[in-house]
């Protein structure tokens, strides 16, 4: 899986990008079809705590994006939220059958 990590407006350690691969990469044992994950980090107000932002998504070919955003004091804690609610939206999608779309064919007869 190819990880890009993207820092808006300051730069991403060595130490924090190695984290994020790590735990990012891992989400592909749950679905060998994403591809690639697209990382973007921020700070959102210096002055206070609960500041960094992380988002993660997932592209998968002839799949649903898959999404995860989340604030907290380090952006490993974000990372680790993400990663988690990217993991049970993967499983998820396990579970239940593909959704399909309009393409499915035209309704059964309705009897009131």
């Amino acid at each position: 899986m190819e990880v890009r990590i993207k820092a808006i407006h300051f730069e991403a350690t060595e130490r924090l990008n190695d984290f994020i691969v790590k735990k990012v990469e891992k989400l592909g044992k749950y679905n060998e079809a994403v591809g690639i994950a697209e990382v973007v980090l921020k700070v959102v107000k210096p002055e206070t705590a609960m500041n960094k932002e992380a988002s993660v998504k997932l592209l998968a070919p002839q799949r649903e994006d898959l999404f995860a955003s989340k604030v907290a004091d380090t952006f490993e804690e974000a990372i680790d939220n993400c990663v988690d609610a990217l993991k049970r939206q993967l499983e998820r999608g396990r579970r239940e059958p593909a959704r399909r779309g309009p393409e499915r064919g035209p309704e059964p007869p309705h009897h009131p």
